[in-house]
């Protein structure tokens, strides 16, 4: 794929994982779309990169609505648009329901909201590509965190729908789905999530860049979590005591989970 000249739009793209996004694709050619609930991040990449900053809180969709129309306005058609924006919660069943709300809200309604703004205008066009920041967490789980597992569980759901509904009509999808990254959010360490080590985001960057090339929906950053996929559907209840195990593992003597 050609990303010279390309409109791209990104979420959550002041740091992390969507910083990466955005400097690849601006050194690629792209006209990038940078935009984060912190307007101030989203404009210093921006500047950095050549880019157009936007503030944008994903779980507003009026917001993800005029972020998708001002950067059209500003750049031209999307032809990409990235829903990368996401949070961790620790806990389990007992987090507070106004803590589960918002997860909800950021880890899958975000994405929902940037479908309905991006998929009417591609179909339009005759075609595009919609990229979802997901997880391993969502094809496997996070040990110390039911939000997360089930919000990512979701955003992958998600994705396959999109790719199934809208595949004949030109709209691409791809889901990204690495373990351990160093980000903000693995700052106090990647855990159990990055028994596998911990990638750099520009390492996930160009993992996006080359399944975009290779038209791929799943983008596995860690390798490892396709043989761990493979073997939980051979053998789900075998995979669930070997998650168990891990747990006791990483719960041993008050060590962190992610």
């Amino acid at each position: 794929m050609n990303i010279s000249g390309k409109v791209v739009a990104v979420t959550g793209g002041g740091g992390g994982i969507g910083e990466a996004l955005c400097r690849r694709f601006a050194r690629d050619g792209a006209k990038v779309a940078v935009a984060d609930i912190d307007e101030g991040d989203a404009q210093k990449v921006a500047r950095e990169i050549g880019g157009t900053g936007f503030g944008c809180d994903v779980a507003k969709e009026a917001e993800m609505i005029r972020l998708v129309q001002e950067a059209q306005s500003r750049l031209g058609p999307i032809d990409i648009f990235c829903s990368n924006a996401g949070i961790m919660i620790k806990g389990d069943i007992d987090v507070p329901n106004e803590k589960w709300q918002t997860i909800w809200e950021i880890n899958v309604m975000a994405h929902v909201y940037a479908a309905r703004a991006m998929v009417p205008e591609m179909l339009r066009r005759g075609g595009g590509r919609l990229i979802i920041t997901a997880s391993a967490a969502g094809l496997l789980s996070q040990i110390g965190s039911a939000p997360y597992s089930v919000t990512k569980h979701a955003a992958v759901g998600l994705a396959e729908n999109l790719a199934i509904t809208y595949g004949d009509c030109g709209i691409r999808v791809s889901v990204i789905c690495p373990q351990a990254v160093r980000t903000a959010m693995t700052r106090r360490g990647g855990g159990v999530a990055a028994v596998d080590g911990m990638l750099e985001p520009e390492i996930v960057a160009d993992h996006v860049i080359q399944g975009l090339c290779e038209n791929r929906f799943m983008i596995l950053p860690h390798p490892e979590v396709r043989t761990y996929m493979q073997r939980k559907t051979a053998d789900y209840d075998r995979w669930v005591g070997g998650m168990q195990r891990l747990q006791r593992r990483f719960t041993k003597g008050g060590a962190e989970s992610r």
